[in-house]
């Protein structure tokens, strides 16, 4: 008794086009879930956060932390020193999330320094943060600065005597020498948790510099 032809065997080339869709729609896919809840990459632009990071290096930034709060309702808190990327006002899908002001740049890279209803001083070249746990202030940058080539800058340019709202961020470059880096130190302001995308974890470019934090 004869069979008759399948599908793909009267339509082969029909076949191998829909094989091909399928391949990139799930490679496609892939890529989505992978940017939106794992990891996502950016190019370090600009010389605000020398020495740690310098112009054209290439970041990684971990998304699961954000991705599991954002899961359970709740607002993702990085660390104190941690190295974040977050969006500013020109990021459209950020709709819930006040916009930051004055910035150009969609994606933005800074260390956290303080937190909700903590002090924040800069004076006499020094940043001095003060809280319940420390109300004679102390340097966040202690565990940050691992010499004079590799972390924040000593010496921090501008005059600030702020105390950080709730649900908010004081971010700063660790080229704090004058004006090289636009942060909440000197007109940014502070940022909203809701715009963090996650803490930066490894640099994989240039290659001779690959590191994690």
């Amino acid at each position: 008794m004869e069979t008759k032809p399948t599908f793909a065997q009267k339509y082969p080339a029909l076949k191998d086009i829909l094989s091909f869709l399928t391949f990139v729609g799930a490679v496609a896919l892939g890529t989505f879930i992978l940017n939106s809840f794992i990891f996502r990459s950016y190019n370090v632009v600009g010389g605000s956060m020398e020495n740690t990071f310098k112009d054209g290096d290439r970041v990684i930034v971990n998304r699961v932390a954000v991705s599991l709060a954002h899961l359970q309702e709740n607002e993702y808190v990085p660390k104190r020193g941690q190295v974040i990327v977050f969006a500013n006002g020109g990021n459209t899908s950020l709709t819930n999330c006040s916009p930051i002001t004055g910035v150009n740049d969609q994606y933005i890279i800074k260390r956290v320094i303080a937190f909700p209803g903590e002090r924040v001083v800069v004076a006499d070249g020094t940043l001095t943060v003060y809280n319940e746990e420390h109300p004679e202030g102390f340097n966040p940058d202690l565990d940050t600065r691992k010499s004079a080539d590799d972390g924040p800058k000593e010496n921090v340019s501008g005059s600030v005597n702020v105390i950080v709202p709730e649900g908010e961020l004081f971010v700063s470059g660790d080229n704090r020498e004058g004006q090289n880096s636009y942060d909440s130190r000197n007109g940014l302001g502070t940022i909203p948790y809701c715009r963090v995308v996650g803490p930066v974890i490894t640099r994989i470019y240039p290659f001779t510099a690959i590191r994690f934090f």
